[in-house]
């Protein structure tokens, strides 16, 4: 079975959801924020203090 792309690894609320996604590839980390899964969702890279993307070691 060919391993997923993309993984969550941390998950917050039932409405207002915000989720951490990891790129099984790259260990780029980004933010699924919504509202409502139906509505209003964004994603984006997760930065780190220098405005570099956080990155994951891959194993």
């Amino acid at each position: 079975m060919a391993k997923e792309r993309f993984v969550e690894v941390y998950s917050q609320g039932l409405v207002n959801v915000a989720k951490i996604i990891v790129d099984t590839e790259t260990g780029v980390n980004y933010l699924l924020g919504s509202h409502d899964l139906r509505t209003g969702t964004g994603l984006t890279v997760l930065i780190d203090q220098e405005g570099k993307p956080i990155v994951t070691p891959i194993k």
